[in-house]
């Protein structure tokens, strides 16, 4: 979808409010026009249509995108990362599920913004599982939340609190907070009279390249699975199950029981159920990908 060229940029910091401006003139769109553009999209790949649905959107975009102004990096880029989430919600976008475009887009959004931090943030690359992106996106506003606002190592009783707060391991909250804490030169000296430097103390306890590699590939798998998976449901189950578990702030019960004329008690069952389906099409799904000539040998 090429309607990037099209859309107002941001270039720096300083020009921030004229593009809030220029990104509020694009009107808001009524549920009934948002799903006649997303259906032009979709059937007859209507690049004014799709346009229509990206700017609409910007707005939530930039207000997503100063939630994270925290980090250090240029808003501009956090902006731009937003966008191209956005824009990829619009090209999957489907409207016949029933939920508004700036529900489905929220998760893309945030998704490319937080890659691009976690790419960005620090010389040394953050870690990528699900438990140090929740500490790396959370530890500041947890801290905060027990005015834990000391320099250095958090105290043991904060330590604890946060963990279970996060339901993290301890070790990880007090790794991530000091990391959070800056990046420090490798060159820098030890001591003030110049000898010695850090990188001399510098143990590589890390896995080598090739766990890495795997690593990461594995990652990418259990995404591709989870994304095929969800076509397993139909789509009450599908709409349940994104508002109960992808989303960071869970729809309560009671608005998808009021969504969808059931008790809470039939919602929860609903998801438990879609849950489970999923979890076993992701298993099937990963043994697919990673084991592919897995059923020509059987056969």
């Amino acid at each position: 979808m090429r309607t990037s060229s099209a859309l107002p940029t941001l270039a720096s910091e300083s020009g921030l409010n004229r593009y809030l401006s220029e990104i509020r003139r694009f009107p808001m769109l009524e549920p009934q026009e948002e799903y006649m553009l997303a259906r032009r999209w979709k059937e007859h790949g209507d690049r004014i249509a799709a346009h229509r649905l990206v700017t609409s959107h910007l707005r939530l975009v930039a207000k997503i995108a100063m939630g994270y102004r925290g980090y250090g990096l240029p808003i501009a880029e956090v902006v731009s990362e937003g966008n191209v989430g956005l824009m990829q919600a619009v090209k999957r976008f489907e409207p016949e599920k029933g939920f508004r475009l700036a529900t489905y887009a929220m998760w893309w959004i945030k998704a490319a913004i937080q890659e691009y931090i976690l790419r960005s943030w620090s010389l040394v690359k953050m870690g990528t599982t699900a438990n140090q992106k929740k500490l790396f996106f959370n530890l500041r506003k947890a801290k905060g939340q027990i005015s834990a606002y000391e320099e250095g190592d958090l105290l043991p009783e904060h330590v604890s609190t946060i963990a279970t707060k996060l339901g993290v391991p301890e070790q990880d909250v007090i790794d991530m907070n000091r990391r959070l804490g800056g990046d420090t030169s490798l060159n820098a000296p030890l001591r003030q009279d110049g000898e010695g430097e850090w990188q001399d103390w510098l143990v590589d306890g890390g896995p080598d390249q090739e766990t890495t590699l795997v690593s990461q590939e594995e990652g990418s798998n259990r995404l591709v699975a989870l994304r095929e998976a969800l076509d397993v449901l139909n789509d009450r189950e599908r709409r349940i199950f994104e508002a109960r578990r992808l989303r960071e702030d869970p729809v309560t019960l009671e608005d998808l029981s009021g969504e969808f004329g059931v008790s809470r008690e039939r919602v929860r069952q609903i998801e438990v159920r879609a849950f489970e389906k999923v979890q076993e099409a992701v298993k099937q799904g990963l043994a697919r990908i990673e084991n592919p000539h897995a059923l020509d040998a059987v056969s």
